[in-house]
């Protein structure tokens, strides 16, 4: 059995690949029929903006982003069609069983850490039903800092209500769990959901 020293009190999942899955692609294909840059160019213009970053931090409002995201890119569109463009990268199955959450959350505090924005969380919320499971949402555009920014992994373990030794989480990017493990988080890199419930059971975590 794994041991760190400390029983795992409290379970936190990242959201983007790890609960829901995503694909840029199914965007930049459709605002590359609106704006004509390649869809391939269009990862490094966007982040040339730099307005992603803000818009998950909660620095910017949605209809703000909007327009700003359409005048750098030099096109025209209404905030509800940007909105299904913008939410179009999501899949429908998600990555974990639904029977694991209900099954974690009888038994741990369940929390969702993300880096997102209000557009994207809003279509989550109404479109994944089984996100009612987590007892808090520590999401980024609420927080007002991102990972790997120690801030917002404080913030979970506050909610979490434990030690930060005593949280597991998982995130699908390596620098993520490093940043959890800076602040004393036990966390892994999530590979599929058969891994992560290894690692759980390695803990003694039941559900």
């Amino acid at each position: 059995m794994y041991d760190t020293g400390y029983l795992i009190k409290a379970v936190i999942f990242d959201l983007g690949r790890v609960i829901v899955p995503f694909d840029f692609q199914r965007g930049y294909t459709q605002i590359e029929a609106l704006s004509g840059i390649p869809a391939g160019d269009l990862r490094r213009q966007i982040a040339a903006t730099g307005l992603v970053p803000q818009f998950e931090r909660g620095e910017i409002e949605p209809h703000e982003f909007v327009k700003q995201f359409a005048r750098h890119l030099n096109f025209e569109i209404s905030y509800e069609q940007f909105s299904e463009i913008w939410c179009s990268i999501f899949l429908p199955e998600t990555l974990v069983p639904e029977e694991l959450l209900i099954g974690l959350m009888e038994r741990y505090p369940l929390l969702l850490l993300s880096n997102t924005n209000a557009i994207h969380f809003e279509m989550i919320r109404e479109n994944y039903p089984l996100l009612r499971h987590f007892d808090s949402l520590i999401l980024s555009y609420e927080v007002g800092a991102m990972k790997p920014s120690p801030l917002i992994y404080q913030r979970a373990i506050e909610k979490a209500g434990c030690r930060a030794e005593e949280c597991f989480f998982t995130d699908d990017i390596a620098e993520y769990v490093e940043g959890a493990r800076r602040e004393g988080i036990d966390a892994v890199q999530f590979q599929s959901a058969a891994q992560i419930e290894e690692e759980l059971k390695s803990r003694g975590v039941i559900w």
